[in-house]
């Protein structure tokens, strides 16, 4: 349902920015940033490769803004639901950390 003829992107030039966007990533990873830094740039990066194949690959860059509007409220929940859940995660009590007893091997019968 596009609201008017359009030309048809270069899908090339969008597969050399995904690419591109991939070897970033790879880089973020191996630069040697803290956990936080390096989770951080790697959701923005995958962000920006998520609306890069929604905007061409979907045609979402073509459609109305109401259809691009539906499209982007599943992403503003589940960023909602995450941020709701993650001191849930937090709040979890790690019994492995700091056992200074070794595990025995079970008993032989």
């Amino acid at each position: 349902m596009a609201t008017a003829e359009h030309k048809h992107p270069n899908y090339m030039n969008i597969f050399w920015w995904l690419a591109i966007l991939t070897v970033v990533e790879l880089a973020v990873i191996f630069m040697g940033f803290s956990k936080i830094t390096v989770g951080v740039l790697l959701c923005a990066l995958a962000l920006a490769k998520a609306a890069l194949v929604a905007m061409y690959f979907m045609h979402l860059r073509f459609e109305v803004r109401t259809l691009g509007l539906i499209a982007v409220t599943p992403l503003a929940i589940a960023t909602l639901l995450i941020f709701l859940l993650l001191p849930d995660g937090f709040a979890v009590a790690h019994k492995t950390q700091g056992a200074k007893a070794p595990v025995a091997a079970p008993a032989k019968h």
